[in-house]
């Protein structure tokens, strides 16, 4: 068949079950599709529904529905955003912290990732209320780093099959260089905090790494291995991963935000990062395991 409707709920508390499986199947159906047995990737966790014909919308309890052509769902470049996609948190919000302006700062993150108002104005302002930040903040922050679980295996199951892994962040290399050491990306790229050594000026390094860049990092990396876009996941959560997700042969809203949801296809909201996996007709057996960090 050529199409296939991914059903997904979250590793920990698995919710997928025959009667879920049978229901998706039903709405599939009265929409006017013919669908296929199931394929089950992970028992209660992961399941593929073959089908032919139109899409109709499908929501379960406790679980993602993501539908996807059956063709060439396994891809061969990862790009991924960083903050509240690879890492729980957004560091800018971290180091505000240290000065008493997380509220503050949070809020422009907050309406900067929603679309709101633009990413390299945002950034520009944060970073600017950081000047005279100690250089050796960025350590502290840096334990605060927490891992969003799965994140571990969907890097080493793709390398393993040969995948290309990268990480482009508007937030800050000296995260990204972290994450990406850790987690086992090929490739980082972010933006740089500019200091003297010991405290930080308060800009970043031009051009700001955002939106265009991302979309921008997408098609080059995929150049420089004879691949297309088509041949790419990415996986973000704000509106500056909006250009390199639509772009993408599968780009994946991740515990997105609501406005960016809205503009994606492919949105995980309940499963973790092996979602990824799963949506490119991985078997758990096939997953190359890691604890998280």
């Amino acid at each position: 068949m050529k199409n296939v409707l991914v059903l997904i709920s979250d590793p920990t508390r698995p919710a997928l079950n025959d009667a879920l499986v049978a229901s998706a199947t039903d709405t599939l159906r009265a929409g006017g599709a013919t669908v296929g047995a199931p394929d089950w990737l992970a028992p209660g966790i992961a399941c593929d529904l073959p089908f032919d014909g139109p899409t109709a919308p499908v929501d379960l309890a406790g679980a993602d529905a993501v539908a996807l052509p059956s063709g060439g769902r396994r891809k061969r470049l990862l790009v991924a955003d960083m903050e509240s996609t690879m890492i729980h948190n957004e560091m800018l919000d971290e180091l505000a912290d240290f000065l008493g302006l997380r509220e503050k700062i949070a809020g422009i993150t907050a309406r900067a990732m929603n679309g709101e108002i633009d990413f390299a104005g945002a950034l520009t302002e944060r970073v600017g209320l950081l000047r005279g930040l100690s250089v050796a903040k960025l350590d502290e922050a840096a334990t605060r780093i927490r891992y969003m679980p799965g994140g571990a295996t969907l890097i080493a199951t793709m390398k393993k099959h040969g995948a290309h892994c990268a990480l482009v962040s508007g937030g800050f290399t000296y995260f990204t260089a972290m994450v990406r050491r850790t987690l086992g990306f090929d490739f980082d790229a972010a933006n740089v905090l500019v200091h003297d050594g010991k405290t930080l000026s308060g800009t970043v390094e031009p051009p700001i790494l955002g939106k265009e860049a991302k979309l921008a990092a997408l098609q080059r990396l995929a150049g420089e291995r004879g691949l297309t876009a088509a041949d790419a996941i990415t996986v973000g959560d704000g509106a500056n991963d909006l250009p390199m997700l639509q772009a993408a042969g599968l780009g994946v809203a991740f515990h997105a935000k609501p406005t960016v949801a809205a503009q994606v296809a492919a949105r995980i909201g309940h499963g973790d990062l092996t979602a990824l996996l799963y949506l490119q007709g991985y078997r758990r057996r096939d997953f190359e395991e890691r604890k998280d960090p």
